[in-house]
Order: structure tokens, then sequence, then C-alpha cells
């Protein structure tokens, strides 16, 4: 088992109380690690030690500079490449396959990528008579980054490559699920050369380190991953010290099929956005909705194609292609959604069971990868969030009722049309409600674009030049000539 404390100031620090929690490997249910259980003195000691590193040298530092450590560090996750991609594989029982293949190469892209746009970042110059006025950017200042547990290093580093190349300071919480990465990530950032305080990582839970870290009047700004009613409580929080606020919250996300789509590569297409990760993805497309002429051939086809490609396994083998949920607890939550599919009318076309695995992985969080169909488009399973592999398929008439469908649900966030019609995808993309929507594809990602939500999906946008903006203070000289 490993043993992680906090790290403040640079260096590794138990919690002020002594107190710690377990993290125990999803996929069989063993201890993993031991690590600090964070409260309010923890979070204190790692704003103050953030504090002292903005008012010191990192304070001066140029952004040439600060794209140079993003290298760095990104140089110093390519070295260690296997073991956070074991790690990452261990703490969320995702398949060691899908974490080198998506997780880790995030890691490092999100580091490079933010370093190239902090060293070409343009602001603006806008002439007027008798003066010149032109904008500069200016760090936030200290920042609070709490991450979920679905993509942990993934989705981390997506947050603190442009908080550090804006120049601020950092005070980390993930999720207490899925904790390790997040450690091994301190140590690299330490390795590459950033100064004591720049970022400070603080373990444990929500209504603890989470919300101590929310309410410190220290923090300027507060970039949430997770859930929408944490969320709710987040925001709540952080409204009444007016910090700056951005949240990337869940997603009812609808694949819309219509009848001439590109048959075999949408089914392959929309059962990859239904349960890549196990379905515990904010993107996944857990609403399938076909046009009817082509319902009873597509669910056919897509059951096939679940059967011969989600089985779940070992998630440290590398044939393995679908892993383990995050913990028993949420297994439970997901088999509590498929038993109200069946009471809401349901009929579960394929999965809808704990597969029978050989030990260790008997004691292991899995579930199978679940198709239902028959459920009204209106229901409970299909408009609430389950974040986990479970997709019902409904169908539609025409264009207008699927976008209706599509629509009616609470959450904006994401998702996908299938169609060889090009003036049609322009349409029904157009008039979704979601912040990202692919066509004939899904979680193609551009990382200079915006990414967020509408609705309870969120609240600002994350990418390119719309995370330089959070992560700073944009303020305009105007000069007399």
């Amino acid at each position: 088992m490993k043993t992680m404390p906090h790290f403040i100031g640079g260096e590794p620090r138990p919690s002020a109380d002594g107190a710690t929690f377990e993290d125990r490997a999803p996929a069989t249910d063993l201890p993993l690690a031991t690590l600090s259980r964070g409260a309010e003195a923890d979070v204190d000691a790692a704003v103050s030690a953030a504090r002292d590193a903005l008012t010191g040298p990192w304070g001066d530092t140029t952004p040439e500079q600060r794209a140079d450590l993003l290298d760095a560090i990104a140089d110093g996750i390519e070295a260690r490449f296997d073991e956070l991609a074991q790690a990452e594989s261990d703490d969320t029982g995702k398949p060691v396959s899908l974490a080198r293949a998506v997780d880790i190469p995030r890691a490092v892209a999100n580091f490079r990528f933010f370093a190239g746009a902090v060293r070409h970042d343009e602001t603006g110059c806008h002439p007027m008579p008798g003066a010149l006025n032109y904008t500069v950017r200016k760090p936030l200042g200290i920042v609070g980054l709490i991450t979920p547990w679905n993509l942990p290093l993934y989705l981390l580093t997506w947050k603190v490559a442009p908080a550090l190349g804006m120049g601020n300071t950092v005070v980390a919480k993930p999720s207490e699920v899925t904790p390790v990465t997040a450690g091994l990530l301190a140590e690299i950032i330490y390795d590459a050369g950033a100064p004591a305080g720049v970022f400070n990582l603080v373990h444990g839970f929500g209504a603890e380190a989470g919300q101590a870290l929310v309410a410190h009047p220290d923090v300027d700004g507060i970039s949430f991953t997770g859930g929408t009613a944490t969320g709710a409580v987040v925001a709540a929080t952080a409204a009444s010290s007016f910090k700056k606020l951005s949240l990337e919250l869940g997603g009812k996300n609808a694949s819309v099929v219509f009848a001439d789509c590109d048959f075999d590569a949408t089914v392959a297409g929309v059962a990859r956005a239904a349960f890549a990760n196990q379905g515990q993805i904010c993107l996944c497309g857990s609403r399938i909705l076909v046009e009817r002429s082509l319902h009873d051939r597509f669910v056919e086809a897509l059951v096939a194609e679940v059967e011969a490609t989600r089985a779940p396994g070992d998630p440290s083998d590398p044939a393995t292609a679908f892993g383990s949920l995050v913990s028993p607890a949420h297994r439970a939550k997901v088999e509590g959604y498929v038993e109200l599919a069946r009471s809401e009318g349901g009929t579960i076309a394929t999965g809808g069971r704990r597969p029978m695995l050989p030990a260790p992985h008997d004691a292991g969080a899995f579930y199978e990868a679940t198709v239902v169909t028959g459920l009204a488009h209106d229901s409970r399973t299909a408009t609430e969030e389950i974040f986990g592999p479970v997709a019902t398929v409904h169908a539609f008439d025409t264009e207008e009722e699927a976008v209706a469908i599509a629509n009616e649900v609470r959450y904006g966030l994401a998702g996908s049309v299938w169609t060889n019609d090009l003036r049609r995808a322009h349409r029904v993309a157009g008039a979704m409600e979601s912040g990202m929507i692919w066509v004939n594809t899904w979680l193609k990602r551009d990382l200079r674009v915006p990414f967020g939500g509408v609705k309870d999906s969120g609240v600002g946008r994350e990418g390119g030049r719309h995370s330089l903006e959070f992560f700073s203070e944009s303020k305009n000289i105007c000069v007399a000539l």
C-alpha cells in the first residue's frame, strides 16, 4: 500500500490532526493507499503557501518561463508514463489500455498545448482619437481546483496547466475516490523545477477539504468539475465572496441517429459514445434516439456490437476493453437505475447483471454494459444522469421530434448527430441545446475550442483562450497621446 500525504509548500505533509482515509482498488476491493485526510487547517496551510509563492519569485516569471515549466512537466509525465497508466487503472478500475491510450497522453497534451497557448497569447490594442488602449493579462491569484473521479489526471492537468501558465498559484483537491495520480503529479511538478508553494495538493472529502477551499477568503477563483448537485453547493458557497467561478457539471447526452447514416460506423461510434470508460464520462451518449424505420435493425446491431466488444475483465490485462466501475457504491447506484428501468416498463436488451469473474476480481465493482429499450423518452431512467454503463434507445419519427426529445432533459452538455445529409446535420446540431455537438463522430477534441455546457450542465467554458481568460484578469490601459 502507498502512503500519500498532502503536498503543501513544495513538501509532502501529513494532516494537521493526523487523520487519514483509505483508498481501495475498485476492480478487487483491496486496499490501495492510505491518504492524509484534509480539513480546514490543511487548506489554510496550503493557501498560505500559495500566497507566499505568489508574492515571491513566481510572481515575476515571464510567460516564456512559465511555458518552459509546463513543457518540463509534460516531459516528467512522459518519463513516468507506464507508472501513471498503471496507477490510474488501479485507482479507477478502467482498463490499463484505456489509460495508456487516452488518459496519460491527454495529460501530456494538456501541458504541451497550454505551453504553446501561453507563448502565443495575444491581447487587444484599440487606437482611438487622442489615445491608445491596450489590454494586459494579470494572474487571477490563488485558484482552487476541484476535480472528479472519472478522469483523474486527465481533468486535473486540464486545469493545472492553464492556471500555472497564466501565473497563478494552485490549491488542488482531487476526488477522494481516485486520488493517487494527483499525488504523483505533485512530485512531477516539483521535479520539473516549480518553486515551493506554486502547486499545493490537499486530499480529502468534499464536505471537509473541498468546502474549506471554496469558502476560503483568500482564494480568488474556483474551477470545479463534478456533479450538478455538488456544483450548486460550490456556487452558493463561492457567491458571497464573489469568487470567479467555472463549473463543468453533469450531462444526459443524446446520440441522434437518422436512417441515412453510415450504418456500421454509426453503430460502432454510438456504442463507443455510450460505454467508453464504462459509461463514466460526462460526455457519454446515454440517450440513443433512432429514426423509427431504422430502430429495430439498429438495436440488434448495437446489442451485437456491445456483446462482442464490451466484456468486463481484468483492467490490468492489455486485452481488456471494459473494466470495473469506480466503486461498489457507484455500482449499487447503477443497479438501482436498471431496476428502475424494469419497473418503468423497459426491456433489458443486453447486460443488466454483475459478471462472473475469477478471484480476485470476483470482489470488484464490475457491471455489464446494458442497453434498455421500450422506455418512455421522458421516464426517469431516460432523463436522469446515471453516469454508468446504461444506455436507453428510443424511436422518433421526425427531425423535429428528435430535437424535442434531445432537449427535454435538464442537462445540456454534449450530443452527437449521425446522418449523411449535411443540411440536416447543421439544422439539428444548431437546434440541440448543448454546449458541444459532434456530427458523425464522438469525443474528437481540439483543445482550442470551447468546452462546457448549458442549463444544469454548468457555467463558463474551458479550453484554449477560454481557459486563459478564466485564469487571468484582463486590464485595459488607456494612454493619452
